[in-house]
Parts: C-alpha cells; structure tokens; sequence
C-alpha cells in the first residue's frame, strides 16, 4: 500500500527547480543528456495541467535515463504545496515551515482532530467530502483523486500527520458512530487502524493509517469514501 502512495511523493521531491539562476551557481552540477518530453501529459486531481514557469512560460518535462522529471515549483504549487530556495545555503524546502525553520509539528496527539471547515482549508482540498469529516491541523495531502461517475461522487485521499494513530482511529469510530451504518468493521490500534463502512443508499467509506516508512514520526491516513 505504501510502495504506490510514495511513489508520488518521491517522484515530486526528485523534480527539477525552475525559476532561479541561483540555482546554476553551484559547484555541485554535472552535465547530463537529456530531452525534453513534450509529449507527455500530465493531470493534477484528474484535471489537465500545464507546467509553467517565470511569467507564463510553458514547461516541459525533462526525460534522463528512463526517469521523468517534472518541474518542483510549478507542481507544488498545484498541490498547494510550499515550494522555497534559499539561493545563500543553496536548498530547496517543500512544505511549510515554522518560524524556527523546522517543519511544522501540528496537533501534539493529546487532542482529536478538528473538524468541518479542515476539508476545504490548510493542507486538504477535498471537493467531495463532507463538510464535517475529521481531519487533523496539519494534514497534507500526498495524493487526492476526486470524480463523478454517474452522478456519484467519489474520493480517494491519503494524507500525513503527525497526529497518533489512537486518536486519529478513535475520531473516525466516533465520527461514524451516529450515522446508522448497516455494514461497520473496525480494527483500532496503537501501530495502525483500520474502518471499513457503508450506509446503504447513501455511502461506502473505507479509512486505514498507519506510520510512515519514508518520514519518521510521521502517520499516513488513506481514506476511500463514495456515494451510493
């Protein structure tokens, strides 16, 4: 389950850097062979995107050596995501960062994640979701795939935080605990969690997290919900 979910986001911090010349300063560059791929397309959310750079240029994707690599700031910025360089140290930071400089903690565990407005602000876009469905603070996206298929909505969301597993499994077992499931199966724990529910006629939902393998402290949440 992980393997595919990082595959996106490994693909996103290996990306190239456009938009600053500061960047060409350093003496750490090796000259490659490599093509530009303009024929390949590329979609964010299941909408068509066109890579752009300093005022409106297009950008393609560059092909080296069976990888593809797109361009860091102009994908970010479609996944609202914090993209800075620091052209004095010469480093690239993805994400938001705290006043300090280290990257933003959110909740500390003790409390449930907050509700409602969190599907439409901060780090989660949801079109779909319901308005009160539970996300932490410091939820960020890793990959968000949202459509109508006759008529229905359907999402699919996996997230990190660094909110605990326990209260992150125990917000959604009472989110869900009032609203009449037929089918309910839930699996909570201290390492991981699992919810699996339907409301007949009106929705499936399927809701799994566990810790990351990539960031440290870091918990994955993968939601699947659709209507009936």
């Amino acid at each position: 389950m992980k393997s595919k979910k990082w595959a996106i986001t490994v693909g996103v911090l290996g990306m190239v850097l456009t938009g600053s010349a500061g960047v060409y300063a350093g003496t750490q560059l090796e000259t490659i062979k490599a093509y530009l791929n303009h024929g390949l397309a590329i979609e964010v959310n299941g909408q068509k995107f066109t890579p752009t750079g300093e005022q409106g240029k297009k950008l393609a994707p560059i092909t080296y050596q069976g990888s593809t690599y797109l361009p860091v700031r102009s994908i970010a910025e479609a996944l609202n995501t914090e993209v800075k360089y620091d052209s004095q140290n010469n480093k690239v930071s993805i994400g938001s960062t705290s006043s300090s400089g280290a990257p933003t903690t959110g909740n500390s565990g003790t409390t449930a994640p907050s509700t409602g407005a969190n599907t439409q602000a901060q780090g989660v876009k949801s079109k779909y979701l319901p308005a009160d469905f539970p996300l932490p603070k410091d939820a960020k996206t890793i990959s968000l795939v949202e459509n109508v298929m006759d008529g229905k909505k359907k999402v699919s969301l996996t997230y990190s935080t660094k909110e605990t597993l326990t209260v992150l499994g125990a917000s959604y077992r009472d989110y869900y605990q009032n609203q009449n499931l037929t089918q309910n199966v839930q699996d909570l724990g201290a390492d991981d969690f699992s919810i699996v529910g339907r409301a007949d006629g009106k929705f499936a939902v399927s809701i799994s997290g566990s810790s990351s393998n990539i960031n440290e402290g870091d918990n994955e949440v993968t939601v699947v919900w659709g209507e009936e």
